[in-house]
């Protein structure tokens, strides 16, 4: 096997042109990222992707890829929606236990106040 070649290639079991739309994005040393990606979108679907998108952007959009299939292979049914979704349900706790905590702060100085105000008199 040609050790130039991309990780793309190799799973494909095909040469690596100089212009490879691939090799940029799945180097050989990572070859479970093309893996997982290609069980969920299909090679194809991939390639038409990254040709449709600037140059400056296919790096984070096959970062953004391989993010969502590997959601997908660890859980099929929700995939990265199931992980927003408990992030959203961390967030609305915490911004209610924040706000609780800054009512029992109210609190605790208007009675700091109420004190100082009875003591003064």
């Amino acid at each position: 096997m040609n050790p130039k070649r991309c990780a793309a290639c190799k799973y494909l079991r095909r040469r690596c042109p100089k212009d490879c739309i691939f090799s940029p994005y799945f180097p050989p040393s990572d070859p479970d990222k093309f893996a997982c990606i290609h069980r969920i979108y299909g090679a194809g679907n991939v390639s038409k992707m990254l040709q449709q998108l600037p140059v400056q952007t296919r790096a984070e959009a096959v970062e953004s890829l391989c993010f969502e299939a590997k959601c997908r292979v660890e859980d099929p049914v929700y995939g990265c929606v199931g992980i927003i979704s408990l992030l959203q349900t961390q967030i609305q706790k915490t911004q209610t236990l924040l706000a609780r905590t800054q009512a029992e702060i109210a609190v605790a100085q208007a009675k700091h106040n109420q004190t100082q105000v009875n003591e003064f008199m």
